[in-house]
C-alpha cells in the first residue's frame, strides 16, 4: 500500500501548474484561469474577467464560480500529487455568499485534507476583495 501524498511537499509550482493545465486543457487557451501563488497547503487562482461570464443583474454567475473554485483545487491537488491528470472532482459543495461583482475572480484553495484516495479542499472565492467573498466551496477530488 502505497504512503499518502506529504502536504508539506510540492511537487508543482505555480509555472508548472499552468503549463499542465494549457497542456490539458489547449480548447481554454483564451479563458483558463491562472495559478498565481501555489505553496503547501495552499494556490491561489485567478480568472480573468468576461462578460459572457455574467448573469442577468451583471453579477457573475454561479457556474463561473463554482468553475475556478474547482479548478482551484484540481491545481492544489495536483501541487502535492504531481501531474496526475485524471485526479477528478468527486463532490463540490457551495455556498453563495452574496453576488460577485463583474472583475477577475479570484479562488483561494486550503488543503484540508490529502489523503491516498480523497483530498478535500475548501475554497474562497471573490472578485471585489478577500474580506468580501462571494462564495465558499468544499471540494473532493478522487486521486487514482
Amino acid at each position: 500500500m502505497s504512503a499518502a501524498p506529504d502536504p508539506a511537499t510540492l511537487k508543482l509550482d505555480a509555472a508548472a501548474l499552468n503549463a499542465f493545465l494549457a497542456k490539458a486543457f489547449p480548447e481554454a487557451e483564451t479563458h483558463r484561469p491562472e495559478v498565481v501563488e501555489a505553496e503547501p497547503g495552499r494556490v491561489l487562482v485567478r480568472q480573468a474577467f468576461a462578460s459572457r461570464t455574467l448573469r442577468p443583474g451583471g453579477l457573475i454567475s454561479g457556474p463561473a464560480q463554482m468553475g475556478v473554485a474547482d479548478v482551484a483545487a484540481y491545481a492544489l491537488v495536483l501541487a502535492h500529487i504531481g501531474e496526475v491528470a485524471m485526479a477528478v472532482t468527486s463532490s463540490l459543495t457551495i455556498h453563495f455568499l452574496r453576488g460577485a461583482k463583474p472583475g477577475d475572480l479570484h479562488a483561494e484553495g486550503t488543503l484540508l485534507k490529502l489523503g491516498r484516495r480523497i483530498a478535500t479542499v475548501e475554497v474562497l472565492v471573490w472578485s471585489e476583495s478577500r474580506e468580501r467573498a462571494a462564495a465558499k466551496a468544499t471540494v473532493a477530488y478522487a486521486i487514482p
